[in-house]
């Protein structure tokens, strides 16, 4: 019942005059799935692992080894994926001076590579999608050791890698940015330092999609498996005030954050458009004690998920490279299974896409009904450009105890809309986006909980 539940929700592409490249329906996102190559995925991860450590503070000056020479690389990619797209994606290095920390004592420079290639009707909106680029092994302050890092996190930079190629071949409304973040193993502060500077420039983020261990099919559980993976995400919003907290109390929304809403959206790309996958909504920020670089983007403010394989193999995380009776130690190149990364690069390569063709989320979105038998939803109008892609909106609802949305009503261009004899008590309501040939933005949930943003 809930696989026939996600198959309500309608995604297409818009196709706009002058917009090369694109073909107007659904068979153009079917075509971005397949053109993910695991043997590039292999190359790039052989290539970030023979730089035998990329820990935040190992040798920066040489060209073979550490993290100098690994981000210099990672950029030079990106410049030849520009220069074959006639200058698509403005590339950069990103950096913040860190000191008096525990894990970097001493003032480093933490760089990242990033990516951006700038949507053409709606360019301050943006979808995200990173990888961490350093390593590490037992000790966390062991800057000089092999640390060759293949699966954590070289896999999910090979992905950011690869998506930029297939993806810069094409043109979308909403920005893309695709970022190797630095200094995660050290305290996250690659994607702190991103969050902040997005900021400060005004970005309206929509998503962002981390990818961090993307290419391990073969748990330390015994299971083997390249079907399926998980999506963490937040419940409420880490910058929700104590009033719209209590507001939520009484409203619900602790499973209708954005970035909840964005994982069921990318629930739904899963079983639409990649063959074999799975994907598994796991209600929780991150694993028990663990962290990654979506957090620093939730802390301030924006939708984010992790995205990354569903069984793990702790004996190939933080490990120096031995082995102690009869097991191996270490993130070799050899735990990476290609394909898998290559699934996972497709999913979120095609989540992009969609969300970049899409239309805005809907903002201010609000929900009236209280001792009434209809539900009536506002949410404010589309403005310039947004407008005149936007065929109107879609309002879905579903029971409180189920995890995707089960019903849904076009309801054409109107910024509000009755659903008669349909009681607000009983269900979770939300409005989506939808563009002239279908393609719909992740649903907002009514209210602070819910909101995008503008």
């Amino acid at each position: 019942m809930i696989r026939k539940a996600k198959a309500l929700i309608l995604l297409g592409l818009f196709s706009g005059a002058g917009m090369a490249n694109q073909l107007g329906d659904e068979a153009q996102l079917h075509k971005i799935a397949e053109q993910i190559s695991a043997e590039r995925i292999e190359q790039d991860i052989r290539t970030l692992v023979a730089f035998g450590t990329r820990h935040t503070l190992s040798e920066t000056k040489s060209d073979k080894r550490g993290i100098g020479a690994a981000r210099r690389w990672v950029k030079a990619e990106f410049d030849k994926i520009s220069a074959e797209c006639g200058g698509c994606l403005e590339v950069r290095f990103q950096s913040g001076v860190i000191k008096g920390e525990k894990r970097i004592p001493n003032a480093t420079d933490v760089v990242s590579v990033i990516a951006i290639q700038k949507g053409q009707t709606d360019p301050s909106r943006y979808v995200v999608m990173s990888g961490d680029i350093d390593s590490r092994v037992s000790d966390v302050m062991d800057a000089t050791s092999d640390a060759p890092g293949a699966n954590d996190n070289a896999s999910g930079v090979a992905g950011v890698l690869e998506a930029a190629r297939v993806l810069s071949q094409y043109h979308f409304h909403g920005s893309i940015v695709y970022a190797a973040l630095a200094g995660e193993e050290q305290g996250l502060f690659g994607g702190k330092i991103m969050a902040e500077q997005a900021v400060k420039d005004g970005w309206r983020v929509k998503a962002v999609l981390n990818n961090d261990m993307i290419g391990n099919s073969s748990g330390i559980n015994g299971v083997m498996d390249n079907t399926s993976a998980r999506l963490f995400s937040e419940g409420t919003r880490a910058v929700e005030t104590a009033e719209e907290a209590m507001r939520r109390r009484f409203t619900g929304g602790e499973v209708d954050s954005p970035s909840r809403n964005l994982a069921r959206y990318i629930d739904v790309i899963a079983d639409r458009y990649i063959p074999n996958l799975d994907t598994m909504m796991v209600y929780r920020l991150d694993r028990y004690g663990r962290g990654g670089h979506h957090r620093p983007f939730n802390e301030a403010g924006f939708p984010a998920i992790r995205i990354m394989e569903t069984n793990e193999h702790y004996d190939r995380q933080h490990q120096d490279l031995r082995t102690e009776n009869g097991i191996v130690y270490g993130d070799t190149i050899d735990g990476v299974d290609f394909n898998y990364a290559a699934k996972l690069t497709a999913l979120n390569a095609v989540s992009l896409a969609s969300m970049a063709w899409a239309p805005s989320p809907p903002a201010k979105v609000e929900i009236h009904g209280a001792v009434e038998p209809h539900t009536r939803l506002t949410w404010a109008p589309a403005k310039g450009e947004e407008a005149n892609m936007l065929k109107g909106y879609k309002i879905y609802w579903r029971y409180t105890d189920q995890p995707q949305w089960q019903f849904s009503r076009f309801v054409g261009k109107v910024n509000e809309f009755t659903l008669k004899n349909v009681i607000i008590d009983n269900y979770f309501f939300g409005v989506a986006s939808v563009a002239q040939n279908g393609i719909e933005s992740p649903v907002v949930f009514p209210g602070a909980a819910g909101s995008f943003g503008e």
